[in-house]
């Protein structure tokens, strides 16, 4: 059976570890944004597993001077 894998530039969303090694930013580090703005448009809630809408997180550090 073949792998049904995305490639992580494809996926829609992004898990913490995952966002974490696409945005080169620490686990913790998006935990506290992921807390501090939890209706943040780039955020989508898995229980209390924030996954990251990765265009939308792009965009939002793109406004960013600093993380």
């Amino acid at each position: 059976m073949a792998s049904l894998e995305v490639p992580i530039w494809n996926k829609y969303t992004l898990s913490l570890e995952e966002a974490s090694a696409y945005f080169r930013v620490g686990t913790q580090k998006l935990r506290k944004i992921a807390n501090d703005n939890p209706g943040a448009e780039y955020l989508i809630w898995n229980g209390n597993r924030p996954q990251f809408k990765r265009v939308q997180f792009e965009q939002y550090i793109d406004r960013c001077n600093a993380i």
